[in-house]
């Protein structure tokens, strides 16, 4: 199972707690259900509302994706959005740099 950890520019606050970072791991194709592939591809603020609760550590809920930083929103989004392109996609990415 892929992972990656995200530092939070801005911390979300949670009751007591603080999170600061969270890890987002690549989502089964069940949990894309009732959201666009391409709209995820395009980071769209509500497709993403909906899949990061589902594969966030912590589990954000919607209202926290929702009051996200957009700087933090942005990172999350990419780290989504990489684990949907096929590795053939990425390796030409790679050597195209």
């Amino acid at each position: 199972m892929t992972t990656n950890a995200i530092t939070l520019d801005t911390p979300i606050k949670r009751g007591d707690d603080t999170i600061t970072a969270v890890s987002v791991r690549k989502p089964a194709a069940g949990e894309l259900r009732g959201v666009s592939l391409t709209e995820l591809l395009q980071m769209e603020v509500t497709a993403l509302t909906k899949v990061l609760p589902r594969i966030t550590n912590p589990t954000l809920t919607e209202q926290e994706v929702g009051r996200m930083d957009p700087a933090d929103m942005l990172q999350l989004g990419t780290e989504v959005s990489g684990f949907l392109l096929p590795n053939r996609m990425k390796q030409a990415d790679y050597q195209s740099e």
